[in-house]
């Protein structure tokens, strides 16, 4: 069984760690998702490896038991919020590590309008500020539930519970910038001062 006290890994690393595809890929995870480290990346990865895997040997049986192991399965990736109602197993092998990263606390509380930044909620669930219910959660990997999605909410004793804070005010964009005359055609003054003075001295007449 092992050491009770020990930890154990929740991830697998990748056989190839030097793939360039996949190290570019990841750096767009985590600017995106606002991920702490590659570590997260590869939590969430064995999670979806876990399901598919799962879903390819139920594919392949027929048995009564198979039937109520894929009907176990398919309710609670619903419930969670992987999967729409009445979906397939086919869904399942469909699912990619964004729709995973996406039911992170840290990524629902952006959605709800609650932070302006991954990095803002981030900070929000590590410093105790976020409920999920009457629970307090200090973990931006957790996973929301759809029955947990209307239930995040700020403690009533954080000063960001108020709307009207300036850490969740929401950023007005600034005006356009005016548009710069062309190269070429812009006056100075001394230009346009003269030409004034051209354009308000009469004519003199034609002597016939």
């Amino acid at each position: 069984m092992g050491d009770p006290k020990r930890f154990r890994k929740k991830y697998e690393t990748p056989l190839q760690r030097w793939n360039k595809t996949a190290i570019e890929t990841e750096k767009v995870l985590v600017r995106d998702f606002g991920l702490k480290n590659k570590q997260e990346i590869l939590i969430a990865n064995s999670f979806l490896r876990r399901y598919k895997n799962i879903a390819k040997k139920l594919i392949a049986l027929t048995s009564s038991q198979a039937e109520k192991e894929r009907a176990q399965v398919l309710d609670k990736l619903f419930r969670q919020g992987f999967l729409p109602q009445s979906a397939s197993l086919d869904q399942i092998l469909g699912l990619e590590l964004k729709d995973i990263l996406e039911r992170r606390l840290q990524s629902q509380i952006v959605r709800k309008g609650l932070a302006r930044t991954m990095k803002q909620a981030r900070q929000f669930v590590t410093h105790r500020h976020i409920l999920v219910g009457n629970k307090e959660i200090t973990s931006p990997s957790f996973l929301v539930s759809r029955a947990e999605e209307s239930v995040i909410t700020f403690k009533t004793v954080s000063p960001f519970a108020v709307e009207e804070h300036p850490e969740r005010m929401k950023i007005i964009a600034e005006p356009a910038e005016e548009e710069k005359p062309v190269k070429g055609t812009r006056k100075t003054a001394a230009t346009e001062k003269k030409t004034m003075e051209t354009e308000s001295v009469p004519a003199a007449p034609v002597e016939e």
